[in-house]
């Protein structure tokens, strides 16, 4: 599900600093495509964070943030699950069973089995 959240972007000598006061976080960027780029990122990044540490993400605000006039003020749009998807790559060691003889001729064979099982679940689940 996406989500759509202010943000606000503050001029600086070498960019912009960008704010998202429904999460408390900040960011920046050399110019406004980079800043608005590092906010969906730090957005997405806190996001998963939160729900791997067993806490709902906080929904938008709905009213544009106060801001001071030399301000802009945008919105990122952020899909939380299809940013796990894309960028976490934290790895699991999991235990698996295989006959020996698949094995012995996986190994002989030089074929890498961590690798081989990820490509089949990304197969098999379409990601």
């Amino acid at each position: 599900m996406t989500k759509v959240y202010p943000i606000i972007l503050t001029p600086t000598d070498t960019g912009y600093v960008v704010t998202v006061p429904d999460l408390d976080i900040n960011t920046q960027g050399k110019d406004l495509a980079e800043a608005i780029y590092m906010a969906r990122d730090a957005i997405g990044l806190w996001g998963i964070s939160e729900e791997d540490d067993g806490r709902q993400i906080p929904e938008p605000s709905i009213i544009e943030s106060e801001h001071e006039s030399q301000e802009l003020v945008s919105w990122v749009d952020i899909d939380f699950a299809k940013y796990r998807r894309a960028n976490d790559m934290t790895t699991m060691r999991i235990n698996v069973s295989v006959p020996k003889y698949l094995k012995v001729l996986g190994e002989n064979a030089g074929i890498n089995f961590s690798q081989e099982l990820q490509e089949r679940l990304k197969e098999k689940l379409k990601v």
